[in-house]
């Protein structure tokens, strides 16, 4: 409700050149979707999450009073890249990852995860992609958030179809001023896909997009979504994305940070930042090339 209201008096006060979204983000949208995929990146996601009580047993002075809420915190260390679906009819976007380092503590050589990359790099198979995330929720996460690096996606050209966009003031990015536009989803195929038991739903995702005044670069998102499956609770989950310009002349994500809203109180927050972005063959070594089984031992 706050955030509604603040974007709907900025909105009433937002000057006549800010009523047109800059041609720009289109463009450098657009780039992102070209380039992205050419990238690696090390991530790091360091988790605080409201650990469940459960199952614990409260004995003496502490059964007595109300149980203070314990802060579990999780950092994970993986290579990330981006990469199109095999056999998808869109230019969308999703997130490779695999784990180097939990708190940590080493899972695997940079080697061995940027092998494993590749190989589902290779398939692009959505049970490939299934298979990382599941890997990657089983190092104690909860509600892992995935995906939030490709929100720029949404302001193609063509996204912007789908899209309701309008002025919303200005505010202050770092050291840059920055116009800001809200935006909400109108197609009924958009928004997010959630799961929850057998029933399945999309989640229309709103928010507000934030560009630098002097030239019209985009430098943050902002998108949230309510749950329209958790009957009895509001569900909400809030992203904030920033992007930077890199050394090869296009938008990558610096850092997300994901909340995941219960009733009004934050459950858990995903901090993913990212190192700077590497081309495959020319900043790395990763090896595309098909990896031969090894002989059995006799």
């Amino acid at each position: 409700m706050i955030w509604a209201l603040a974007a709907l008096c900025t909105a009433q006060a937002a000057p006549p050149e800010a009523r047109a979204l800059p041609a720009r983000v289109a463009v450098e949208a657009e780039l992102f979707q070209q380039n992205a995929p050419r990238t690696l990146s090390l991530e790091t996601l360091e988790q605080r999450s409201v650990a469940s009580s459960r199952g614990r047993i409260r004995v003496g002075a502490a059964a007595t009073g109300s149980a203070k809420p314990r802060i579990q915190i999780r950092k994970v260390v993986s290579e990330y890249t981006l990469a199109s679906l095999a056999g998808s009819d869109s230019r969308a976007l999703v997130e490779f990852r695999q784990v180097v380092s939990v708190d940590d503590r080493p899972v695997q050589s940079l080697e061995s995860a940027r092998r494993t990359l590749s190989l589902g790099l290779q398939s692009r198979d959505e049970r490939v992609r299934k298979r990382m995330l599941e890997e990657f929720a089983r190092h104690g996460l909860v509600d892992v958030a995935t995906d939030y690096g490709t929100i720029l996606l949404s302001f193609t050209s063509r996204g912007q179809e789908s899209l309701e966009i309008l002025p919303s003031g200005e505010e202050r990015i770092g050291a840059d001023d920055a116009l800001v536009f809200t935006w909400r989803q109108t197609s009924p195929q958009g928004g997010e896909l959630l799961f929850a038991g057998r029933e399945v739903a999309r989640r229309p995702l709103e928010g507000a997009l934030y560009v630098r005044k002097s030239d019209g670069l985009p430098l943050r998102v902002r998108v949230w979504a309510v749950n329209p499956l958790t009957a009895g609770h509001t569900i909400r989950d809030e992203a904030t994305i920033d992007y930077v310009m890199s050394a090869h002349g296009f938008l990558t994500p610096a850092s997300v940070r994901h909340q995941h809203i219960v009733d009004g109180a934050l459950r858990t927050e995903n901090l993913y930042r990212y190192e700077t972005f590497r081309l495959f063959g020319a900043d790395t070594r990763i090896n595309f090339s098909p990896i031969q089984d090894q002989p059995s031992a006799k």
